[in-house]
């Protein structure tokens, strides 16, 4: 059984970005009582201190550090997985590589872009930059998911579809 949970985390984000017991019971809406005692519950599962109580204040230990900074990292890391799940579960991709040919820009696609991202505010976009067969390269390895404007046929053999978009050619 693991010592630390999320919510813990969680409090000691708060208490950290706020500065007081009180400021982050406001925020989390829970009693100072309740955040003091998460504390000192979590103290006592690591058998470590956390804080100094220099009261009204609170300042970290070396040890209150490193967890504070790993826990964040875990509290992303969880978030990431919750997203994911999510949008498994709602059919979307959690990322999407689009490959272009050097002569193209992202920029060239902000409106298409803007439009992904209301339909799809989950999915992260990352883009490859390609040269000459360079973008076919990366699609028949794997390395994107579709190309735009990848110059020429296509390289025999197939795997590949061929649409045309409005101006642009989609290559799945």
């Amino acid at each position: 059984m693991f010592k630390i949970n999320l919510d813990a985390l969680l409090v000691l984000d708060a208490v950290d970005r706020l500065g007081s017991f009180a400021a982050a019971a406001n925020e989390l809406f829970k009693v100072p009582s309740t955040i003091s005692y998460t504390v000192s519950k979590l103290e006592q599962d690591l058998d470590v201190k956390i804080y100094n109580r220099l009261w009204p204040k609170v300042v970290l230990t070396k040890a209150g550090q490193t967890l504070l900074n790993e826990g964040r990292n875990l509290v992303k890391v969880a978030e990431a997985i919750e997203n994911r799940v999510r949008r498994v579960a709602t059919g979307w991709e959690t990322e999407l590589t689009i490959g272009m040919d050097t002569i193209f820009s992202p920029s060239s696609l902000v409106s298409e872009i803007s439009e992904f991202y209301h339909v799809a505010p989950l999915t992260k976009l990352n883009f490859l930059h390609e040269s000459l067969s360079g973008t076919w390269e990366a699609l028949l390895d794997r390395r994107v998911d579709l190309l735009i404007g990848a110059a020429g046929e296509g390289p025999s053999g197939g795997g590949y579809k061929k649409n045309k978009l409005a101006q642009w050619i989609l290559y799945l």
